[in-house]
Parts: structure tokens; C-alpha cells; sequence
């Protein structure tokens, strides 16, 4: 392979893995309905960091897409009772405490160990959705994308892309949000906890119903 066919590769995943990232990332889910919310409730950074968790778990399926690990996928799909009823469950449990949670008149300190488990719970509530795995593989195959980047090298930059993409989103969401904060008032934020804790269990019992039919 020349020097300008490995470029044209490697532009071709930059570009690839940052339009996938973005566009898995963007449509408003029980993630980005968490995202908005702690971005309110606790700030920015909570929101981003949270959004993060998820981009993360977007770069382990993108990569097991691009390296076509089937033995993980099958794994994951495998056992898609127990993703789901856990996954419902714990979507059930955050949803709650959110719609519960009484807002603060000032902006929460954003420790360190509250930073973790923002990241931590979207994370694990992503990796938890063996649907997402489905779609990256639709879409680098609909794509060409699995045949495409045989070489190691290409593949690990398409993977860092796909995470850099559903950051940008997420970059792009929490510093909108946060940019309205200052707008509203302790009854708007006191709705906002009550409605996007009932959508968040609403996820919550949608994946739990799916597992029935």
C-alpha cells in the first residue's frame, strides 16, 4: 500500500468513525435524557462526564464492529434476557431516585467521586443495550466498513473516531443545556427532575416489557 492510498485510509476512518459516533450518540434516549438532568441539577462538567461514560461504551462496540470480534457480539446478544432485565431495572431505580430527587437552590461541587459515578452508570447502562452493538455492525457493514480496514492501524483510528464523534455530541448537548440553566427557576428544574425521571422509567419498563415479547 503507497503513502497516499494509507492517507486516503485514514482520512476515510477519521471522517467515518466521527459521522457514526455523532449520529449513534445524537437521538435523545434514557442516556441523554441523564445527560440534560445532571447537567441542570449538578452543572456542565456532570453532564459532559456523564455523556462520556457513554461515548466510551460507543468506542468498546465500535471496536468489536471494526475488528469483527463475533465471539463477543454472539456472547452479547446471548444473553440478552439478563442485559435487558438488568439494564430496565437499573433505568427503573435511576429514574426513580431522579424524579424523587428535590432540585438545590445552588449548583451541587462536582467531586470526583460523583464525576465517577456519572461516567460509571452510562457507561454501564450503554454497554448493557446489546442493540447498540447490532447497529454499529449494520451500519460499518451497510458501509463497507468491516472490509475495509484490514490493517490494525486503520481500524484502532476508527474506533478513537467513533469516540471522538459521540463526545463531540455530548461536548454539544451539555454545553447547550447549560447555557439555558440560568433561565430557570427551582419549579422548572423541580418539573424538569419529575419529567425526565418518568421518561427515564419509562425506558426502564419498555426494556423490562421486551423481555416478555
Amino acid at each position: 500500500m503507497s503513502s497516499g492510498e494509507r492517507c486516503l485510509l485514514d482520512y476515510q476512518a477519521i471522517i467515518s468513525g466521527l459521522a457514526i459516533g455523532f449520529s449513534i450518540a445524537a437521538p435523545v434516549g434514557p442516556i441523554g435524557v441523564l445527560c440534560i438532568r445532571r447537567t441542570l441539577a449538578q452543572g456542565r462538567v456532570s453532564g459532559l462526564v456523564s455523556g462520556l461514560g457513554a461515548a466510551t461504551a460507543d468506542a468498546v462496540y465500535g471496536c468489536v464492529a471494526a475488528f469483527g470480534v463475533t465471539f463477543v457480539s454472539n456472547l452479547l446478544i446471548g444473553q440478552l434476557f439478563w442485559l435487558r432485565f438488568f439494564g430496565g431495572l437499573f433505568l427503573c431505580v435511576l429514574g426513580t431516585r431522579t424524579l424523587l430527587s428535590k432540585p438545590s437552590e445552588q449548583a451541587c461541587p462536582e467531586k470526583s467521586k460523583d464525576l465517577l459515578g456519572s461516567y460509571g452508570s452510562t457507561f454501564l447502562l450503554t454497554l448493557m443495550n446489546p442493540l447498540t452493538i447490532l447497529a454499529f455492525a449494520g451500519i460499518f457493514a451497510s458501509l463497507g466498513l468491516g472490509s475495509a480496514f484490514v490493517d490494525s492501524g486503520s481500524a484502532v483510528l476508527l474506533v478513537l473516531s467513533v469516540f471522538a464523534g459521540s463526545a463531540l455530541w455530548w461536548l454539544v448537548l451539555s454545553g447547550a443545556v447549560s447555557m439555558l440553566k440560568t433561565k430557570l427557576t427551582t419549579s422548572h428544574l423541580r418539573w424538569i427532575n419529575r419529567f425526565s425521571g418518568a421518561i427515564v422509567i419509562g425506558f426502564g419498563v419498555v426494556a423490562l416489557v421486551s423481555i416478555v415479547f
